[in-house]
């Protein structure tokens, strides 16, 4: 095999991710920021599933799924951006087709189930307000199990099927995909064949996942918030008003991000507003999750500090001892 034919073999077994920008001062401050981002990613929701594992009071069904949300976040940040710091700081931009097939696979499944997790999370939060009375029996262990086992795998199963009608079509090509990490959209455009029977199943995946759930939370915290206003307490209107405003916030922009990328039609391709769009969703939502669906809460900040002032206590009688 000569020179060239080998050099073709081995770029047909490899992809080139053009990453997030070409300036080296764009690229230092890319750096900066998504390090800056997945290290509170990181601290915030593994701070979160250690409060919940280790505190009795916060054995209930909203803190559960809360875990598995913490769970998700952190595998999907993982799955994304050591890779996007890695490519950016160093010369070699290229990913092998197993790395890129396992990050597509990983990135598509996690997106998926925090979809349907914030889904049911809602719904939990319907329940607990709407029917109190009724929530320990609606919301019970084996419920909330099953639940979160079906949400991570039903997204696994979608993954694995996109995944391979994926990487069944012919690359001939150029391998340079024009993003930071491989994601469905981009990879279409590098594609000979006609994507479109891809394009449908896309489309019909993020029909029933992604807006189905969208759905099913708005309609949750319209429900919600029409029990709010029946609340005779002004201080109790405020506080679960603003409770539902930044869960609605941060679900909203999740699920808007998410359906722009997948359900736009393929004439609407942007190269850098995809890349803006994909940033939200994969690197700054699970980072804003855990604080605002946690920290804020009165409940968590307590055990923290509690946490806190006991390790704290101990230390002193440690070094005094």
């Amino acid at each position: 095999m000569s020179d060239m034919e080998s050099s073709n073999q081995t770029s047909m077994n490899r992809f080139f991710l053009l990453g997030l920008t070409n300036v080296p001062y764009l690229q230092a401050l890319c750096v900066l920021m998504f390090l800056i981002i997945y290290i509170i990613t990181l601290s915030a929701n593994l701070l979160l599933i250690l409060v919940v594992k280790t505190s009795s009071e916060l054995q209930t069904p909203m803190y559960f799924f809360l875990s598995n949300l913490s769970i998700i976040d952190i595998f999907l940040s993982s799955t994304i951006v050591p890779k996007t710091l890695a490519i950016t700081l160093s010369q070699d931009r290229s990913i092998s087709l197993m790395d890129c097939t396992t990050q597509m696979f990983f990135s598509l499944a996690l997106g998926a189930t925090e979809c349907l997790i914030l889904a049911v999370m809602a719904y939990d939060r319907y329940a607990a307000i709407n029917k109190p009375l009724h929530y320990t029996t609606i919301m019970n262990r084996r419920f909330c199990i099953g639940m979160a086992a079906g949400c991570w795998l039903i997204s696994f199963i979608n993954s694995a099927i996109h995944v391979y009608l994926t990487f069944q079509l012919p690359f001939s090509r150029s391998h340079q995909i024009n993003h930071f990490f491989c994601e469905m959209p981009p990879l279409f455009r590098l594609s000979c064949q006609d994507t479109h029977l891809n394009e449908v199943a896309m489309y019909i995946s993020a029909a029933i996942l992604g807006l189905c759930s969208f759905i099913l939370t708005l309609v949750s915290y319209v429900r919600i918030i029409s029990t709010i206003l029946k609340i005779r307490s002004t201080a109790g209107r405020h506080k679960a008003f603003s409770t539902c405003a930044s869960h609605l916030t941060v679900v909203s922009i999740y699920y808007g991000t998410l359906l722009f990328m997948y359900m736009r039609p393929h004439s609407a391709y942007s190269p850098e507003v995809d890349k803006t769009v994909s940033i939200v969703y994969t690197t700054v939502t699970p980072m804003l999750n855990p604080i605002i669906y946690s920290i804020r809460n009165k409940h968590v900040k307590d055990t923290i500090r509690k946490k806190f002032m006991k390790t704290g206590g101990a230390f002193q009688n440690v070094t005094t001892g």
